[in-house]
């Protein structure tokens, strides 16, 4: 049987998650998702569209989507809803499962690599991460969650970007790419996230493609010259691309906004190939030692005596590692990601240097 895929949307409280659960409860898109809810959010989509007379908490929709309340377990609710469609009783082909406003996306998506009955029958897509352009900042600067569920993410929307000025979603945008260059970054307003952009983004796929921010690398090249100043120059070529660079910067200046936040990410590249049981007792280490708080991390690796490229993915100390394609005739580089909180980023980037042949 093919697995189940799943979707993790997580987001502040009035970051549009309810308006984005109503869509696929309520609209005619021809997909049978099950929408697990977490039930201890301030709005309760029941309210609106279940009405809900019996003790049954698994209501089928008008549109063939199924809505699933949850006070309890997770992986019980999942176990349920498997046994249901089992037994032809429901009928669904993804989950979306609703983390409450303040909830640390983390052991949720760990679930899907622990819990053997999950892992048979289900697997994880993507963790999806809705931002408040208004009330973002605050909540990055008073809630750790909030980081973390940015830090998390596979995809990030701002929304309601109507509600402030380009140059504020320009400065929300530079932190949160500080924070995860590897989840693309869309404002959106008014509401609704289409549902492609939301499922079968393959997040958690070990596959050789390994997207960072450009803007996030072209201010890593720029780094050790003191960002602030060399970026002047970049609007030159880049016709105030985003003006990502510019806004996000300035502010620094009053109180560091881009550099203060506990999760941060860094990036490792090298063009000279890896030592493989180096690397890989380094990054056992690491794991072992930083792992709680390595939230996520990504690489492409150029391995000294493979003709393949390397690929491994990981949450937490939850590694997975496989061969992936050929070197084509493209030049063999490593590039790695890592995204977690008060990281020794020079320690690490060291310790990766001593691990290349």
């Amino acid at each position: 049987m093919a697995l189940i895929p799943v979707t993790i949307l997580t987001g502040f409280l009035g970051s549009g998650k309810t308006t984005l659960l109503k869509y696929i409860l309520t609209e005619q898109h021809g997909k049978k998702i099950a929408v697990i809810e977490n039930e201890f959010g301030e709005e309760n989509i029941d309210n609106d569209i279940l009405v809900q007379d019996n003790q049954e908490n698994i209501v089928q929709m008008s549109n063939g989507c199924i809505c699933c309340t949850i006070r309890g377990d997770l992986v019980e609710a999942l176990n349920t809803l498997w046994e249901q469609r089992r037994d032809k009783k429901i009928s669904f082909e993804r989950v979306v499962i609703e983390t409450t406003g303040v909830a640390n996306p983390g052991p949720v998506a760990q679930t899907f690599f622990m819990d053997d009955d999950v892992a048979d029958h289900y697997v994880l897509d993507a963790v999806i991460t809705l931002v408040d352009a208004k009330h973002g900042q605050q909540q990055l600067n008073e809630h750790e969650e909030a980081q973390r569920q940015v830090g998390f993410a596979d995809q990030i929307f701002i929304t309601k970007t109507d509600l402030i000025t380009p140059a504020e979603v320009d400065a929300l945008r530079g932190r949160l790419m500080h924070m995860n260059p590897r989840a693309p970054i869309q404002g959106i307003s008014k509401g609704i996230v289409p549902l492609e952009a939301v499922l079968d983004l393959k997040g958690f796929n070990l596959n050789a493609k390994l997207d960072i921010d450009p803007h996030f690398l072209g201010q890593e090249d720029h780094d050790h010259a003191d960002c602030g100043h060399d970026h002047s120059h970049d609007h030159e070529h880049h016709d105030h691309d985003h003006s990502t660079c510019g806004h996000d910067h300035s502010q620094d200046h009053h109180g560091h906004a881009g550099h203060t936040d506990r999760i941060q990410s860094f990036v490792f590249r090298s063009d000279k190939p890896f030592d493989h049981k180096k690397l890989e007792d380094f990054l056992g280490g690491i794991l072992e030692v930083f792992g709680e708080k390595m939230l996520r991390y990504k690489g492409v690796l150029y391995v000294k005596g493979s003709k393949h490229k390397v690929v491994f993915q990981g949450v937490h100390q939850m590694m997975g590692s496989d061969m992936a394609g050929l070197w084509g005739t493209e030049a063999k580089q490593t590039r790695m990601v890592f995204i977690g909180i008060d990281l020794p980023k020079d320690t690490l980037l060291a310790g990766l240097e001593g691990c290349l042949v």
